[in-house]
Formats: C-alpha cells, sequence, structure tokens
C-alpha cells in the first residue's frame, strides 16, 4: 500500500514538473505564426486518465499558465494583467481546473461504451475546454473592463480556429496512449 502511494506521488510530481518545464520553455509551444499551439493540457490529461484525480495537475497548469502572464505575457493578457490581475488570475486558474474534471467524467462515461475512444474524446473535450474558457473568459473580461475591440475579437477567434483545434487533436492522440502505456507498467 505505501509503495503505491509513494508511486502515485513520485508520478504526480513529475508530471507537475513537466508541466512547469513545458510551461516555461519553449518546449510546451508548437508556433504556427499567429498563436502557438501549447502542449500543457497533454500532462494534465495524461494524468487525470492514469491517477484518476488531475486537479493538482490543473492548478499545477493554472499557475504556471499565471507565472507566464506575469513575466512574458501576450498583447492580450499583458493588456489584462495591467487593467485586473485578479481577472488574469481567474482567466488562468479557472479553466485548467476544468481541464481534469471534464477528461475524468466524460472518460468515466465514455469509456463504458467504446473502451478505445472514450479517452480520446475526453482528451480532446478537455481540450477544447481549456481554449473556450480561457478564451471566453478573456472575451468578456475585455468587455466587462468597457474594451470594446474589434482587434481584440479577431485576435481570440484567430487563436480559437487555429490552436484550439489543434491542441485537441493532440490532446486526444497523445495523451491515451501515454496513459494506457504507464498502466501496462504498473501491473
Amino acid at each position: 500500500m505505501e509503495q503505491k502511494k509513494l508511486r502515485n506521488l513520485v508520478l504526480l510530481a513529475l508530471f507537475i514538473a513537466l508541466i512547469f518545464l513545458l510551461g516555461q520553455t519553449p518546449l510546451g509551444l508548437i508556433p504556427l505564426g499567429w498563436c502557438n499551439v501549447t502542449l500543457l493540457v497533454i500532462p494534465v490529461a495524461v494524468g487525470t486518465l492514469y491517477m484518476g484525480n488531475g486537479l493538482i495537475l490543473g492548478l499545477a497548469f493554472g499557475a504556471t499558465s499565471f507565472l507566464s502572464a506575469l513575466m512574458r505575457p501576450s498583447v492580450l493578457v499583458a493588456t489584462l494583467m495591467g487593467e485586473s490581475p485578479i481577472l488574469t488570475a481567474i482567466m488562468t486558474f479557472v479553466p485548467r481546473l476544468c481541464v481534469p474534471l471534464v477528461i475524468y467524467e466524460l472518460n468515466k462515461v465514455l469509456s463504458r461504451r467504446w473502451s478505445k475512444l472514450g479517452p480520446v474524446i475526453a482528451c480532446a473535450c478537455g481540450s477544447l475546454t481549456n481554449t473556450v474558457l480561457y478564451l471566453g473568459s478573456m472575451y468578456l473580461f475585455y468587455n466587462a473592463l468597457g474594451i470594446n475591440s474589434e482587434a481584440v475579437l479577431t485576435a481570440i477567434v484567430a487563436t480559437a480556429g487555429g490552436a484550439g483545434p489543434c491542441e485537441a487533436i493532440a490532446a486526444g492522440l497523445i495523451a491515451p496512449p501515454i496513459a494506457a502505456a504507464l498502466r501496462k507498467i504498473k501491473r
């Protein structure tokens, strides 16, 4: 029993370290020109599929995103951070905490019927949850602050249309096989 707890604690620490490594280095970003596809949702998805509870990983994802917003924000995030650091914190943490919840619940439901496809759909939907909630809250917060700009909406829509589907596909194709391999190793 103690060995299992220790193994899960070590894996949790490794997933958190991977999230921070991907979030604070170029390793976690695939540049598309106008936006970056982030790979940060993948360790959250793998950890959620493997360990069943990814809230700590979602919190680490939010923390590294908030750290990025403080240290090297994009133009959109920098403007929002300058206006309201609290709204920026909400925007960086809440969507990331929702990712493991969506993945866990969808995987539980879908895997009953589709054991192979369930985790793929769950991870893709978890990634899309992050995209929709993050960019959606950004848009809402800009409007709440009275910054109604067509350029802001265009940038958000371009990011959602470009990075969002790519991130969802990456999460759906990469995370489930890694989690399955970890389960096989565990046996």
